[in-house]
């Protein structure tokens, strides 16, 4: 379980092919004080770690969630949010986030809004119904709030500080980002008998 708060922009050091592809990210973690088997969200992606050293860990990711989800174009280089999870009476400062990514989504729009810059950011039709405006949503991990809904297009303003501390500051239109919904909207729609793909 996590926030939605990355802690650190990782950075991709090794793509390692095979039955599951490996990622070696290297971070400003304390790796010693991770253990093994424990879960970082990656770009919003909840992920086991596999194998930890100074200052990179690693983990396996099966060919479904490639193809589910950015991490299939991740390439030695990339910058990645990372966040550890939510511990037992830690702040809640964005909101409940699974790591569990629903689908990917693009960045339509980007444009400066006083200090903020504004992004327009298009869905998968079938997902336009679990976004409201002034609701949660997670794009590459980061819990950002709603503006407002256009059919599948929705807004939201990041302020100078989350552009500094997350992968937005090299966002641009085109981009695709792991969306996660409102884990509130899943369950809303099951109990409606309306699930969502």
């Amino acid at each position: 379980m996590f926030t939605g708060i990355v802690t650190d922009v990782g950075r991709v050091r090794e793509v390692v092919p095979g039955g599951d592809t490996r990622f070696v990210i290297e971070t400003r973690y304390d790796t010693g004080a991770i253990a093994l088997g424990a879960s970082i969200a990656c770009a919003g992606v909840c992920l086991t770690v596999v194998e930890r050293a100074p200052g990179r860990f690693a983990v396996d990711v099966s060919g479904e969630t490639l193809s589910r989800t950015t991490l299939g174009s991740w390439r030695p280089g990339t910058r990645v949010n990372l966040e550890r999870p939510l511990a037992l009476g830690d702040e809640l400062g964005g909101h409940i986030v699974q790591g569990h990514v629903d689908a990917v989504a693009r960045i339509v729009g980007r444009r400066p809004e006083g200090d903020s810059v504004r992004f327009l950011v298009e869905l998968p039709p079938a997902y336009a119904r679990a976004v409201a405006p002034k609701g949660s949503v997670a794009l590459d991990g980061v819990s950002l709030t709603v503006n407002e809904v256009d059919g599948n297009r929705f807004g939201v303003n990041i302020i100078p500080h989350t552009l500094s501390a997350t992968t937005f500051r090299e966002a641009e239109e085109g981009t695709h980002v792991n969306f996660e919904m409102d884990v509130l909207a899943r369950y809303v729609a099951r109990l409606l008998g309306k699930d969502l793909p």
